[in-house]
């Protein structure tokens, strides 16, 4: 189902509230492995019922369909007098489709065990080891059960959860350029916010895909100045390339940095969780940097930076994944620019050119920057901020890596 007919699929899901409150408990078998079944280990379920939904037989590897850094725990949005009536509705965009699917939830920023009493994918119930119900420990994740349920790539993708005692702080990714739902006694509410769920894994499906390209990035890997709904930050456009050949998932957070925490944890430590924890990654985009130098305090040591992102490349290769790394794009013109600032940015760009840092290079500064004025943006591809893309920018960034080379058709190539 092509991204943009999601819309029909969301609006009879949002409509299917009734259904969902009317869900029986379900149970399905344990179907985790590698580190994720280390996360569900620690989950507390309740309620154990036998579950015609789950798979008799399974086969294939867990790629995810689609994925989502944790950011900050916030205040509940949307606090329900009747907390046991709401029911939040993540809307999230595939890369690839499947027959089973899992997700994975996080309470990494919550303070206190949370209780989650019902999950859906695409209204059919999810289970955790067997059970309708699970309590994530507090800064803990949990993965669920396989559930067979069609997903179709780049397709919009309903995951309706219900937390009736949870009282904040909520694990979110904001600004998420995707809009979601939260229904209550009261009515439906619109969000960009995603709430708990941190990761949709799919197998069973084209058989051509044998892994998942991890974009690890800020925001101009999460999207800021793409339209909302249209899915058309960088990774979503790659993935419409790969058409279903191989899994992408978006693990930008705008305003993350390298080497200090600010929006999100910083680069170095989330490294495990959101990249080489995803399952079936086998390549990463890492597309970070400009932050550490743009916003206080600024880094002003481009050695620092390097050595960040050789850090990460020796970690992934660790784990055997590919490793294709981006220049850092200009920003003159921003509010946020400083020619000292502009010096870092070419000297780190310079020292990725050079090679050394990555496997390859995705030279985003070169595609991206406008030739009459090379400190700026292309005024084609710019947001208006100077320093973000727009949809047109975004493409421009996607059309940037081999396909046949990620894909192995043909050898890689030395530069992107």
């Amino acid at each position: 189902m092509p991204r943009r007919q999601g819309y029909a699929l969301l609006i009879a899901l949002v409509a299917g509230t009734a259904a969902l409150a009317a869900a029986v408990a379900f149970a399905g078998s344990l179907l985790f492995n590698g580190d994720r079944a280390t996360a569900a280990a620690a989950t507390a379920p309740q309620g154990v019922a036998h579950s015609p939904a789950a798979p008799a037989h399974s086969s294939g590897h867990w790629l995810a369909t689609w994925a989502a850094a944790p950011v900050a725990g916030v205040a509940d949005p949307a606090q329900a007098e009747d907390q046991s009536r709401r029911v939040i509705r993540n809307v999230v965009h595939t890369s690839i489709g499947g027959t089973e699917a899992r997700v994975t939830l996080s309470n990494l920023f919550g303070t206190r065990p949370l209780l989650i009493d019902r999950v859906t994918v695409n209204t059919r119930p999810v289970t955790f080891r067997g059970a309708a119900s699970v309590t994530v420990a507090a800064g803990g994740q949990t993965v669920s059960d396989a559930v067979a349920v069609p997903v179709d790539g780049d397709a919009d993708l309903v995951v309706a959860l219900r937390t009736p005692t949870a009282d904040g702080p909520v694990t979110t990714h904001p600004n998420s350029h995707q809009t979601s739902y939260t229904e209550d006694g009261r009515g439906t509410w619109s969000t960009t916010q995603w709430r708990y769920l941190t990761a949709v894994d799919v197998r069973g499906g084209d058989a051509r895909a044998t892994g998942t390209l991890v974009a690890f990035g800020d925001s101009l890997t999460a999207g800021s100045g793409s339209t909302t709904d249209a899915n058309t930050r960088w990774p979503d456009a790659f993935a419409d390339r790969l058409n279903g050949g191989y899994a992408v998932v978006n693990e930008g957070i705008g305003g993350n940095r390298l080497l200090r925490d600010g929006v999100g944890p910083r680069a170095l430590d989330r490294f495990e969780r959101d990249v080489l924890g995803i399952s079936g990654a086998k390549t990463v985009v890492i597309a970070l940097g400009i932050n550490d130098i743009q916003a206080l305090p600024r880094e002003t040591d481009p050695e620092r930076i390097t050595g960040a992102l050789r850090a990460l490349t020796e970690r992934a290769h660790a784990r055997g994944l590919k490793v294709i790394g981006a220049t850092l794009m200009p920003y003159h013109g921003s509010a946020v620019w400083t020619a000292g600032g502009n010096q870092v940015r070419q000297r780190v760009n310079a020292e990725i050119r050079a090679g050394g840092i990555f496997d390859e290079v995705m030279d985003s500064d070169l595609a991206l920057r406008d030739p009459a004025h090379p400190q700026r943006l292309r005024p084609a591809y710019d947001s208006g901020d100077h320093l973000h893309l727009n949809d047109a920018g975004y493409a421009r960034l996607a059309s940037l890596p081999d396909v046949d080379a990620l894909t192995g058709d043909r050898p890689k190539v030395d530069a992107l």
